[in-house]
């Protein structure tokens, strides 16, 4: 038994993940294209949010959207329908993309001409967390319905986000959601996290949350 060799498989992919996510956040960095890893769960409003996003945005700079989903092209149809240079990823089954997975979508958007493309990730709080994309900024979406706890049961993926978008605050009223402590729970555990709460629905807070995100798309692409 002692001659069997035991490999740790899941730090070696992380490991060889990381080193193709710097070289692609290094190339994307010199063609002046700001990538944008969007997570949440499913129903949060991902992409009501980016509708919105857009909506702001669109005239001011040049955006592409990447769909992620293990099946239905629904999310990329309805980017596209808004007007926005968009394509749908299966992920065949797998719960995440990874930094091989977003720089092959990449190319097939031809991004060469977009200040930001924002890649919509699976929808769930586990794996997405684990495998860095080559972003330049990782960003999270907490919906008011799904509980102000949610730091607590899913804390690596907190801890990884660059901003924590507070979605459905009109909804707060009807629902036992405490911001303070999510702000507690949260600073605990990433101090440097930027958050908006914002309503997609009714656009409450999204300046804020676009100005932000314009202001980090300026700086990286400079």
């Amino acid at each position: 038994m002692s001659d069997i060799r035991v490999i740790e498989v899941k730090e070696n992919i992380l490991a060889d993940n990381d080193k193709e996510a710097q070289v692609l956040r290094d190339k994307l960095k010199s063609k002046k294209t700001f990538l944008m890893n969007l997570m949440s769960s499913p129903g949060s409003g991902k992409t009501t949010t980016l509708l919105r996003t857009v909506e702001s945005l669109k005239d001011r700079i040049k955006i592409g959207i990447m769909e992620a989903d293990i099946d239905s092209s629904v999310d990329a149809e309805t980017m596209a329908r808004a007007g926005v240079k968009s394509i749908q990823l299966h992920t065949g089954g797998m719960c995440h993309l990874d930094a091989a997975m977003t720089e092959q979508g990449l190319n097939e958007l031809k991004y060469d001409d977009l200040d930001l493309v924002v890649l919509e990730n699976v929808g769930n709080l586990i794996c997405p967390a684990e495998f860095d994309t080559g972003a330049a900024k990782n960003v999270m979406i907490l919906s008011v319905p799904e509980g102000h706890d949610k730091p607590l049961k899913y804390p690596l993926m907190f801890s990884k986000v660059d901003a924590l978008i507070i979605n459905k605050i009109d909804v707060m009223p009807y629902f036992d959601f405490d911001m303070e402590k999510l702000r507690d729970y949260v600073g605990k555990l990433n101090k440097n996290v930027k958050i908006f709460p914002i309503s997609a629905k009714t656009g409450e807070g999204v300046k804020d949350w676009t100005d932000w995100l314009l202001g980090e798309v300026s700086i990286h692409n400079q």
